[in-house]
This record gives C-alpha cells, sequence and structure tokens, in this order.
C-alpha cells in the first residue's frame, strides 16, 4: 500500500488525541494517548530518554509517512517522565524524586487508567531501562520491547555530577549532548546539535531535568543473565529487539545487554550511518525494523514491506529470521484470522518471519543464538 501525503495527513488528523494526569503512587504521571485501544490487541508504549520528553524523543517518528500504517493498527500511548513534559510545574523544595524502580512501579497504574491489559514498549536511554524493569516486574502486561541504546549497568555516565555543588545548570546541557549523541554526530551535525541543546535549555523545567538526571544517574543494575537449559535466571520473556546506531556512545552498553537476554527472543539491530538517535536519525529505518517486530509477534501479517539488509556477523549469530532461530511462513501467517474478537485465540510465536520473505530454513538452529541485523 502507497500513500499520498494528502492520505498520511489526512490518517494523522483523523486520530483522536487525548491527554491524561495519572494519579500513581510516585505522583502524577503526564500521558497522551494517540488512537483508541483496539479490544484485546497491546497498545504501543513510549518512554523517552533524559533530557527529552515524549515530543522532541518521538514526534520525527511517529509523524513519518511509513508510521502511519501501524498506528492504524494500535494506539499509542506517550508517556512523561514526572516532571518532564511540557510547562510542568517545578517540583517543590526537598521533593523526592522517584528512583528508577519507583518510576518503573508508575506503569501499572497507566495501563489500569487507560484500562490496557498489555503493551508493546518501546524506550530510549533511560526510558528503555525504565520499559526493562517493568517488563522484568510485570511480564505479563508487556508482549514485547523495541530498546534503543538500553544500559543495563548500574554504572552511571556522569557520576562526577553528584558531587558538583554549582555550576550544574551550564554543564548539563553538555553532558545530555554527550549522552544523546555521538562524538561524530555532535561536530559532523551542528544544526541537529543546535535543535537539541535549544531545547533542553529553554524547553526543558532545568530543576526538574536535574532531578531525572540525578535519578537515572543513580539506577540499579538490571540483574539479568542469559538463560541456559534448566536455569530460573532473571531475563526478559518477552520478544525484545534492541537498537543502537553504529556511532552511537551507547554501542557497547546495548551489546552487552543483549548478551544476558534470551536468543530466541531477542534481536540486535545495528542501524549504519546512524548516531544516538536512530527515531529521529532515520525514522524509515526503524519504522520498517518495527513492522517485521510487530510481524513476528503476530500482529499485521500483511503490513508492507521494504528492505533490511540483513548480515553474517563475526558472532556467528543466526540471520535466518527476525526473533532468533525459530522461522515462520509469511504465507501461514496471512492466513490467520485477524477479527479483534479472535485476538485472544491467536497462536503466541509458535511461527516466525523471515525478514526478506525468503524461503524458511533450519540453519544454525541446533544451538540457539541471540539474530544481529545491520541495516
Amino acid at each position: 500500500m502507497v500513500l499520498e501525503d494528502s492520505d498520511v495527513e489526512m490518517i494523522v488528523a483523523e486520530i483522536e488525541v487525548s491527554e491524561h494526569d495519572v494519579e500513581t503512587p510516585y505522583g502524577r504521571i503526564h500521558c497522551t494517548m494517540k488512537g483508541m485501544p483496539k479490544g484485546d490487541r497491546p497498545v504501543i508504549l513510549t518512554y523517552h530518554d533524559v533530557g527529552l520528553n515524549h515530543k522532541t524523543c518521538w514526534n520525527t517518528l511517529f509523524n513519518h509517512e511509513d508510521m502511519s500504517e501501524i498506528m492504524q493498527h494500535f494506539a499509542v500511548c506517550h508517556v512523561d517522565a514526572p516532571g518532564q513534559h511540557e510547562g510542568a510545574n517545578t517540583f517543590s523544595t526537598g521533593y523526592e524524586y522517584p528512583s528508577m524502580d519507583q518510576v518503573s512501579e508508575t506503569l501499572p497504574s497507566v495501563l489500569k487508567h487507560f484500562g490496557l491489559k498489555s503493551v508493546i514498549g518501546m524506550g530510549v536511554g533511560a526510558g528503555a531501562y525504565i520499559l526493562t524493569r517493568f517488563a522484568l516486574d510485570y511480564p505479563n502486561m508487556v508482549e514485547g520491547l523495541l530498546l534503543i541504546n538500553i544500559n543495563p549497568c548500574a554504572e552511571g555516565w556522569m557520576d562526577w555530577a553528584a558531587h558538583k555543588i554549582s555550576g550544574w545548570t551550564h554543564a548539563m546541557p553538555d553532558m545530555l549532548i554527550s549522552h544523546l549523541f555521538g562524538k561524530e554526530e555532535i561536530h559532523s551535525n551542528p544544526d541537529l546539535i543546535g535543535i537539541f541543546r535549544h531545547h533542553i535549555l529553554n524547553d526543558m523545567n532545568q530543576f526538574n531535568l536535574h532531578l531525572f538526571v540525578k535519578s537515572y544517574e543513580s539506577r540499579r543494575d538490571l540483574e539479568i543473565e542469559r538463560p541456559v537449559p534448566g536455569s530460573n535466571v532473571r531475563t526478559l520473556k518477552c520478544q525484545s529487539l534492541l537498537v543502537v546506531g553504529d556511532s552511537s556512545p551507547a554501542v557497547e552498553a546495548v551489546v552487552e545487554c543483549n548478551t544476558k537476554l534470551d536468543p530466541t527472543k531477542t534481536t540486535l539491530l545495528k542501524m549504519a550511518d546512524c548516531g544516538g538517535m536512530p527515531q529521529v536519525d532515520q525514522p524509515a529505518k526503524l519504522t520498517e525494523a518495527f513492522k517485521y517486530f510487530i510481524q513476528g509477534m503476530g500482529y499485521m501479517p500483511s503490513a508492507s514491506m521494504t528492505r533490511l539488509v540483513r548480515s553474517r556477523t563475526a558472532s556467528g549469530s543466526s540471520v535466518t529470521s527476525f526473533d532468533g532461530n525459530r522461522s515462520r511462513s509469511h504465507t501461514n501467517e496471512g492466513r490467520r484470522s485477524r477479527s479483534h474478537t479472535a485476538e485472544n485465540q491467536r497462536a503466541r510465536s509458535h511461527t516466525e518471519g523471515s525478514m526478506d520473505g525468503s524461503a524458511n530454513s533450519n540453519v544454525d538452529q541446533a544451538v540457539p543464538k541471540s539474530t544481529e541485523v545491520s541495516c
């Protein structure tokens, strides 16, 4: 299906948007719901990184024409971290900002507020950490995760900031820019960097931002381990797509996270010619990867696709399927009934799909290995 610009504008205009302040055990959380939840189908729930809010983090991606097809099938709930949304009031002096664990504990209240049973999470940086912890603690509420720049470790990227008594307002933008973007981007794309530096300085509540940054810097290790036969370790139970740009400052952290997850349920996507914010830098590629990911979960079987180039990495990861060592026939998938009344009866990932529509293969199925994809 090819959409003209006028069609995309009409679809976007028709999507109902509502803003909510949701009461949680750790204060009010600002949420923006786009579209109406559809029966038992999960909602896409997003969470932004430090230095951003849901608009600056996600607007480029969700306003991209290729995303309109997904938004016809799923409602989207954008969640802003406490005090990070546009026009947020300054927290009172002495306010104790919730820890990352506590921020993740606000999400069950968000789902309850909207009457949701489950979500597909999309998170960047701090948001990816929050959604991962939520999925670890409430696995039945999360069907899948797209995690950009996920860092599962406790080590902060600005531990010296906690000791800085004065002048943090001036240092904060530089620290955040170094967190959000790679060195190449900072030097080669001054216009983009200038836009986000201006946003950090002028559109964010500086006091609230500082508290969010300190909370993320004080995060605990996720304490996840790659499962082996017979073990009962703590790890994600849902399908997961890890995404990182090849010049992102988070490459090492994302690769490390990949080694700690179930290889049969995890895909690592490295995006070429991409920096620290794939959703801004490469929205078309990220949207397509997300479509494949959704298809692997049994949704949108007839979604339009173009390309994603897959390559076998030096680690010998399987590239025969999108979700690990299993394979799915697109033909069989397309024959499923996708009526909303039959949602509860669908097969849950018993079959998986080849990313390029090639014939099913049993290559590398003897030993489960996580899939690595490049595009």
